[in-house]
């Protein structure tokens, strides 16, 4: 999961529900481990740097100073991706289906945070919930952390990447939201990208959004944005399902939204028909 970021303000047992994506304080709840991690590297550094002779302790300092700016910036970079920018408000949908989603079918993998927002965004799209999560193959902490605080929606279906319960040319709109980069294995990725493509109507759309492996997120995220995938990874994975890239948009600096469409499907801007 990591997400550098991370998502979660759904409805929880006896809690009530509210619509949109987490904040920082879920994604500290999901990822604490990782936080600690960095804190008692930070900490040991400095502490460690006062018992060594002069190269050595410069080089503990600034080990130390390198996790804690770390700390700093990717804690600064969820924030302002998952707090402040446009990406927990659904805005930036309307640029990539602005028809709205139409029959469409929402992908999760542990940690569903987009059907209730766009269920409430556009209450007469009829949707459809699909959860990817096999708990013997996602088997980081932060899935399980973020499952239980955020339950399934009644009605969610439980899906497998090379089979999602969904009848060939029976969806609008596909939507993957920090969902697909769970698949680890490649073959995963090109099986549920072959179902993406079977459940899609002609003139239909797949909205991928993912953080990227890129210059920016490695800069906030550090090593922490090799759980990402590329662009290209993304790419390559719709154009050998038959999809094709109509739209891309950035959001907050650090997440990617793409829509594909059908390679067979005339140009157009999506959304239902």
């Amino acid at each position: 999961m990591r997400r550098g970021p991370a998502v979660g303000r759904g409805a929880a047992a006896g809690q009530e529900e509210q619509i949109g994506f987490s904040g920082l304080r879920e994604v500290v709840y999901y990822n604490w481990p990782m936080y600690v991690a960095g804190c008692l590297t930070a900490g040991a550094g400095l502490a460690v740097s006062y018992r060594l002779p002069g190269p050595a302790a410069r080089l503990a300092r600034a080990g130390a100073a390198a996790a804690a700016g770390l700390l700093v910036s990717s804690t600064a970079a969820t924030w302002w991706v998952y707090d402040r920018s446009e990406l927990h408000t659904f805005d930036w949908l309307d640029g990539l289906l602005p028809a709205g989603p139409g029959d469409h079918l929402v992908l999760s993998a542990g940690l569903d945070e987009a059907s209730r927002p766009l269920a409430a965004r556009w209450p007469d799209h009829p949707q459809r919930v699909v959860d990817l999560y096999d708990r013997a193959t996602m088997t980081e902490g932060s899935i399980r952390r973020a499952r239980r605080r955020v339950p399934p929606v009644p009605g969610t279906l439980a899906g497998r990447p090379d089979r999602l319960p969904a009848a060939t040319g029976s969806a609008d709109t596909v939507l993957a939201v920090f969902a697909a980069h769970e698949l680890r294995r490649d073959g995963d990725r090109r099986a549920l990208f072959a179902e993406f493509a079977r459940v899609l109507r002609p003139g239909g759309r797949l909205v991928l959004v993912e953080h990227l492996r890129d210059a920016a997120n490695a800069a906030v995220y550090g090593p922490g944005a090799r759980h990402f995938f590329s662009r290209r990874t993304w790419l390559r994975a719709a154009a050998g399902a038959g999809l094709r890239p109509v739209a891309e948009r950035r959001i907050g600096g650090l997440v990617t939204a793409f829509a594909f469409a059908p390679a067979d499907s005339p140009t157009g801007k999506g959304g239902a028909p």
